[in-house]
């Protein structure tokens, strides 16, 4: 019980005191968690936590939507925001229709943007 509630307190502190970097980096984790954690319910012809769990990664991507701020972002602003919506009609389509090979091609997408972060975060870090 201790160590759970340590663990929770741990996680909660590295929220409340991430960098605006760190948090993107976070959210893009659950994000490839909770894809990954859907696909596997769609899989097993669980629907109800496949729904739950498409739906979570959806709201993080119209999160990272919602807090682009284009006029800092240049001319790479528009396409970024394209991709995410790109993901989150994947999404959307893949769960409506109950599709794996659409959540499949949906998949590496989120990872890449996953990816392409970090890399951006590790190049930002060192410039400073």
């Amino acid at each position: 019980m201790y160590a759970k509630n340590a663990y929770n307190q741990y996680k909660q502190n590295s929220v409340n005191f991430a960098s605006k970097d760190q948090l993107l980096l976070m959210l893009l984790d659950g994000a490839v968690k909770f894809v990954k954690i859907g696909r596997q319910a769609l899989a097993d012809k669980d629907y109800a936590k496949c729904n739950q769990n498409l739906k979570k990664t959806q709201d993080i991507f119209y999160e990272l939507m919602a807090t682009l701020d284009l006029s800092q972002a240049g001319e790479w602003g528009p396409k970024l925001l394209s991709v995410y919506k790109f993901i989150i009609d994947g999404l959307v389509q893949a769960n409506i229709k109950k599709s794996l090979q659409m959540l499949d091609s949906v998949i590496p997408l989120i990872e890449e943007v996953k990816a392409t972060w970090n890399e951006a975060y590790k190049i930002s870090k060192h410039m400073r």
